[in-house]
C-alpha cells in the first residue's frame, strides 16, 4: 500500500514536517517494501490553496493513506474525498511515523472526529486555526 509522509527532506531518514500543504518533500513509501520515492511539493510556496493543491499531487500517485503533523480543512475535504485515511500528530523520522502507522499507534482524521477547521497537533502558530 501507498502512504505518503509529508517531509523535511527527501528520504526515509528525514525528519517528518508537520504542515501537510506547505511541506517541502512527500515521501510516498510502499508499506510492505519500505521502498519509496520523494516528491518536491510545488505547492509548499504558493500564496493560496496550497492544501488543495498538495492533496491533489498525493491523489494523483494512488495514495491510500497520509501521515502528517496536522492538515487543513481543506486539504483533509479533498483527501477524504478521494478516499484516502489521514493520520495526524506524527512526528519522528518518516520511516518511524510508517512504523508506527502500521503498528497502529496514529489518530486517524474523519468525518466523525472533525471539528473546527485544523487538525494535528496544534502548531501553535497563532494564526487562528489556519494551516501555514
Amino acid at each position: 500500500m501507498k502512504i505518503c509522509v509529508s517531509a523535511a527532506g527527501s528520504n526515509l531518514d528525514a525528519p517528518l514536517e508537520p504542515r501537510f500543504g506547505r511541506c517541502p518533500y512527500f515521501v510516498i513509501v510502499d508499506s510492505e517494501t519500505m521502498q519509496f520515492e520523494a516528491i518536491p511539493n510545488a505547492a509548499s510556496n504558493a500564496v493560496g490553496g496550497a492544501g488543495i493543491q498538495a492533496a491533489q499531487t498525493i491523489v494523483n500517485r494512488g495514495v491510500r493513506v497520509v501521515i502528517t503533523g496536522n492538515v487543513g480543512l481543506h486539504a483533509f475535504q479533498a483527501l477524504s474525498a478521494a478516499g484516502i485515511k489521514i493520520f495526524v500528530g506524527a512526528s519522528g523520522t518518516v520511516e518511524e511515523a510508517v512504523e508506527k502507522y502500521k503498528r497502529g499507534g496514529l489518530k486517524e482524521v474523519n468525518s466523525s472526529t472533525v471539528s473546527g477547521h485544523h487538525f494535528g497537533m496544534g502548531a501553535g502558530r497563532g494564526h487562528g486555526g489556519r494551516q501555514w
